[in-house]
């Protein structure tokens, strides 16, 4: 019994969200949830949830599909780089993103927001 309970706070301790950060876009949610290693080291969840419904009016059921993403301090300025590379190739080729329009309603733009970019906020 003891030992299970160890266990128990071991598994709670590893799962303990630190900060967190959630996304909405249109179907999908993106968590950004940082969380510590068993050595104490931060890292990043980036999980991604999408709604599924399935069925007809009285017989309708709704789940989750989540993808999880862990990310690990010393790998940051690669993946923020790889990142950016990926996300410039698309704008190049397509153009920027038209927004959503939850997103027009939800975020004023001020001279502030339009200095920054989407990855500023990795920046720590």
């Amino acid at each position: 019994m003891e030992v299970e309970k160890k266990k128990f706070e071991i598994e709670k301790k590893d799962n303990e969200i630190i900060y967190s950060k959630a996304i909405k876009a249109g179907k999908r949610i993106y968590y950004l949830d940082v969380k510590k290693s068993r050595n104490d080291d931060l890292f990043l969840a980036i999980t991604e949830s999408k709604k599924k419904v399935v069925g007809h009016e009285d017989d309708v059921q709704v789940t989750y599909e989540k993808h999880k993403i862990f990310l690990y301090k010393e790998d940051f300025d690669k993946f923020i780089e790889g990142l950016q590379d990926v996300v410039g190739f698309i704008n190049r080729e397509q153009g920027e993103p038209i927004p959503r329009a939850e997103e027009i309603i939800e975020t004023p733009v001020t001279e502030e927001s339009k200095s920054k970019s989407f990855f500023d906020k990795f920046k720590f």
